[in-house]
């Protein structure tokens, strides 16, 4: 439309870049998911093979868009961090809503038989999502931490929920139960009637999972017999505490070497870190 009299309407686009050197975090969501979960006959309260199909769908992602830098995910939502230099179409958020969602959606229809392949897809599932922006690595790590501890928390009532209703409770009568008890009443009722120690369970269903590319120490040798080791970056899918310190200090080189050179010259004083109530074993 260049040069002509049609040009005028490129006037009504708005400006929707992201702030620069903020960490750009979109969340995908499943639109509609306790309806598609309904119609494909997944288990309660977690379905493997629909969270191995999640990550795999993360792990596209991770593969495609370089300015990913780590992914968490829980159930049908995923959350993925963008280096806080990223400049990818110029970071205008539509660009990199519409990139992640587009993928993550292409994705999990490409991939279903891989982990359904007794399952037809009855129709296609869909995503939603949105472009947060967090300007500095505390903040970020306590979205994270956010979500992990979502995860905990809606993953022990749903677990005790559907027990309840497997017991022969109606969903009423779950709901009523559960309403207002604290987590230890939850794992006590959880252990008392079920015989399940909720901090037995899965990791995966506890914690989440993460995606990103981990450091890896490779051996190999030389023609001449000389033992040589090389450090690989590796796409892996793990369920961690994400909320503690440690995951972090072991895994420096996830954020750091998405940090701007000022940073890296300047550093931020340190400051104290507000301490979470909940702490995922």
């Amino acid at each position: 439309m260049a040069n002509s009299k049609y040009e005028y309407v490129k006037g009504f686009e708005q400006n929707d870049s992201l702030l620069p050197q903020t960490w750009i975090v979109i969340q995908v969501d499943g639109r509609g998911f306790t309806r598609f979960s309904q119609a494909h006959a997944f288990k309660k309260p977690n379905d493997m093979q629909a969270l191995f199909l999640m990550n795999d769908c993360a792990k596209a992602v991770l593969e495609d868009i370089s300015d990913v830098v780590f992914c968490y995910g829980v159930s049908d939502e995923y959350s993925f961090v963008l280096r806080r230099t990223c400049t990818l179409y110029q970071r205008h958020a539509s660009k990199l809503l519409s990139l992640v969602v587009s993928l993550f959606s292409a994705s999990y229809a490409m991939k279903w038989t891989q982990f359904f392949p007794e399952t037809e897809l009855q129709y296609a599932a869909t995503f939603d999502g949105r472009a947060v922006c967090y300007p500095s690595e505390s903040i970020l790590r306590d979205y994270l931490s956010w979500r992990q501890v979502d995860c905990h928390i809606n993953n022990q009532y749903n677990t005790c929920f559907w027990k309840l209703v497997e017991s022969g409770m109606s969903t009423t009568e779950a709901q009523d139960t559960l309403k207002g008890t604290t987590a230890d009443v939850k794992n006590n009722l959880l252990f008392e009637k079920f015989n399940i120690n909720y901090n037995n369970l899965p990791q995966i269903f506890r914690k989440g999972s993460i995606v990103y590319r981990k450091q890896v120490e490779e051996v190999g040798k030389k023609e001449n017999g000389e033992v040589i080791k090389r450090l690989r970056m590796r796409i892996v899918v793990e369920h961690e505490d994400i909320i503690r310190d440690g995951f972090w200090t072991a895994h420096p080189y996830i954020l750091s070497v998405a940090r701007s050179k000022q940073q890296q010259a300047h550093p931020p004083s340190p400051a104290a870190k507000p301490q979470l109530s909940l702490s995922l074993r």
